[in-house]
């Protein structure tokens, strides 16, 4: 049984793509991390990459080149200054030189050493990279990675990354998780963190949710703050900014927590609220889009359904205590990401955009409702309302950008979660007629059935409406 834990369903890191960004970063890493147990940097003559199915056709808008380069140059994702990235590549590409692990200079030419093999699909997976260094013996080094969603990311040969440990709880479907609740009597973030307790402490899983809310609220602020356009070549327009300018019509703040303490003080009517979801999502998913920092939930291209919806619960919502809601929250919509992963896909190259905006929707309904006091079937039913008004959405971003219509997107399931949450607790589940694992099973035949058009190749749908030169970071 693939054990996954909360924190690898939320992953901080860095946008656009947690499949074509951050998954290929992580595999440059553990490339390089192989190597070098077994050989010397200054071995290394000459570096070639191979990208294959949809990681290279829709890899130059997704950053993966430059994913590829900064792994390789010993950068991390969580640490590295998003202020630089733009610069150091462009760095890279100019002198055509690269630090290999911080440590070795050694001739490198993206042009023609990063090869985009669009039409070759490896078996295992659309999302696929070989990386090989050519030594100076003459022998070669090579793997092969599979990028599979989320960040996570799969050696050819191997086993998919995975947690051994025993953990109390075992859970594939939604069913098992029900019924553990019953048996203990206990609610998802309960039964949830109790697992998570076989690998942190309970005041280690409390201090990672925190720094995710963390990375949250200062990418919505970011967001918030800029202006100008996205990079990419689509010249779109950030608009969060002055959504927000124009909501807070003139209030002073002078920090992030002045301006969330702004926000709460602006008129509760429907209209007000409805601007202000969007606006927290819209902000997010601009940051991305940008190469900046955001949290994976489930996916870079699906990062501001739960942002914009925790904002909702922060600022909006008078119930209870905001840092146990928060817990709750993040417990139960990490755990709900791994049922999807299990049963079905993350990835939009799998499975569509169903697979990442539809999964984050789904997760987020089911984490308000928990904040909110909903039972345990009622969260389970707010999930399954909630994908199923996203089965069969395709991914066919315009240009391979993370912009169009991927930003609007986490808008549209930011507010779709809110309203799953609210009718499941007005409801009896009992009376459900569909439930949330009969939803995954459908999710995953509707991704099997679904033509790769529509799977992040931008090779259908909205992404023939507007041709466009990308302009590759």
């Amino acid at each position: 049984m693939e054990q996954i834990s909360v924190f690898d369903i939320f992953k901080i890191g860095v946008g656009p793509s947690s499949s074509h960004t951050m998954g290929p970063w992580r595999a440059a890493q553990r490339f390089l991390d192989g190597f070098l147990k077994a050989h010397q940097l200054d071995e290394v003559q000459e570096i070639e990459i191979e990208l294959y199915g949809s990681l290279a056709k829709t890899g130059k808008g997704h950053g993966t080149g430059m994913s590829i380069m900064l792994g390789l140059s010993g950068e991390d994702p969580v640490t590295i200054d998003v202020e630089k990235i733009v610069s150091t590549v462009g760095a890279i590409r100019k002198n055509k030189i690269l630090l290999l692990n911080g440590e070795r200079k050694i001739d490198f030419d993206p042009a023609s050493q990063i090869i985009f093999a669009g039409e070759t699909v490896l078996p295992y997976h659309s999302n696929a990279l070989k990386f090989c260094f050519k030594l100076s013996d003459g022998n070669t080094f090579e793997e092969i990675y599979y990028s599979v969603g989320g960040g996570f990311v799969v050696k050819e040969g191997e086993p998919p990354e995975i947690l051994q440990r025993k953990i109390k709880f075992p859970v594939t479907k939604a069913s098992e998780l029900l019924q553990w609740c019953k048996e203990g009597g206990k609610d998802i973030w309960e039964v949830v963190l109790e697992n998570e307790l076989n690998w942190r402490s309970e005041e280690e899983v409390k201090h990672a949710i925190d720094q995710i809310w963390e990375v949250m609220k200062a990418c919505v602020f970011r967001g918030c703050h800029a202006e100008g356009e996205l990079p990419g070549g689509l010249s779109v327009s950030r608009r969060a900014a002055q959504m927000s300018k124009k909501l807070l019509a003139g209030k002073d703040y002078n920090n992030e927590e002045e301006w969330l303490s702004s926000i709460k003080t602006c008129s509760q009517d429907f209209k007000t609220i409805l601007k202000w979801v969007s606006c927290f999502a819209l902000a997010v998913n601009e940051e991305n889009a940008a190469f900046g920092r955001v949290v994976t939930a489930p996916t870079n291209g699906a990062a501001g359904v739960i942002p914009a919806v925790l904002h909702y619960l922060m600022c909006f919502c008078e119930e209870g205590d905001k840092e146990e809601s928060l817990h709750k929250f993040i417990l139960t919509a990490g755990e709900l990401g791994s049922i999807f992963k299990k049963g079905s896909t993350i990835s939009a190259a799998m499975g569509g955009c169903q697979a990442e905006i539809g999964v984050s929707s789904a997760m987020a309904a089911g984490g308000l409702t928990e904040a909110l006091g909903g039972s345990p079937a009622q969260v389970l039913m707010a999930a399954e309302i909630a994908m199923e008004h996203h089965l069969g959405l395709t991914c066919d971003p315009i240009g391979g950008l993370v912009q169009i219509p991927c930003i609007e997107r986490n808008t549209m399931g930011a507010i779709k979660a809110i309203t799953a949450s609210q009718i499941a607790l007005e409801s009896d589940p009992g009376k459900a007629k569909v439930t949330l694992d009969a939803v995954i099973s459908t999710m995953w035949q509707t991704a099997q059935d679904m033509n790769s058009k529509y799977k992040e190749t931008s090779e259908g749908g909205l992404a023939l409406q507007l041709p466009v030169n990308v302009i590759e970071c």
